[in-house]
């Protein structure tokens, strides 16, 4: 599972690397930030604001992400902001796909994508166009049809998509800072998972019966 770390100063980048995630058991996602800090001569306490992408994507992946966006939040007293994982993903394509809507997907897992409807402006920036969306290929191929499909990487439907995207948390200069420049509340917010994790949807169907919430009896 890929993930990424950026650090931006007065909305230039000043650096970014990529993170391996879920792939051991000591997460680097922290000791990247805290390395990305050092190399540019800062400190937690520096931060004007921190950025998480919200999702859709590996349930536990979000959760350790959620976690540390909000304690460097918390930490600094600085502002929590949100944005789209799937949306980061099409800024990849921002060079290569020219001006009009496409169509970002991503597997949603049980036959199912994740699918995020974009806009590019043709100047190296781009938008979503409505709510995150979940549904078959089939659905997909109809209600992609006529636009490219930009298919997140590991996960692209064969032969079909007009570029394979990668989010990156550099990317964020490419998307307008007035669609996530509104923070969210530290104590509430929860990525967007797009659906139960899969342990328990297999723990709903082995008991057949619903997960009871953390502290119910």
């Amino acid at each position: 599972m890929a993930g990424s770390v950026a650090l931006f100063a007065d909305g230039d980048l000043v650096g970014g690397r990529p993170v391996a995630m879920g792939a051991g058991r000591e997460d680097q996602l922290f000791p990247s930030i805290q390395e990305l800090l050092a190399e540019a001569g800062k400190s937690p306490r520096a931060l004007t604001g921190v950025v998480c992408g919200e999702g859709p994507g590996s349930f536990t992946s979000l959760r350790i992400a959620a976690s540390i966006a909000k304690g460097l939040a918390h930490g600094a007293n600085v502002p929590l902001f949100a944005v789209s994982s799937l949306l980061l993903a099409a800024a990849d394509a921002c060079d290569a796909v020219p001006a009009g809507h496409a169509v970002v997907h991503a597997d949603a897992l049980r036959g199912e994508r994740y699918v995020l409807e974009v806009l590019f402006d043709g100047h190296g920036a781009v938008q979503a166009q409505g709510a995150l969306r979940r549904m078959t290929l089939e659905q997909l191929e109809r209600h992609a049809a006529g636009h490219p499909r930009l298919a997140v990487l590991s996960s692209p439907t064969p032969d079909l998509e007009a570029h394979v995207v990668t989010p990156s948390s550099a990317y964020l200069v490419r998307i307008p800072s007035a669609v996530w420049r509104h923070a969210v509340p530290l104590e509430s917010w929860e990525p967007q998972y797009g659906r139960m994790a899969e342990a328990q949807v297999k723990w709903e169907a082995s008991h057949g019966t619903p997960l009871p919430a953390h502290g119910a009896a």
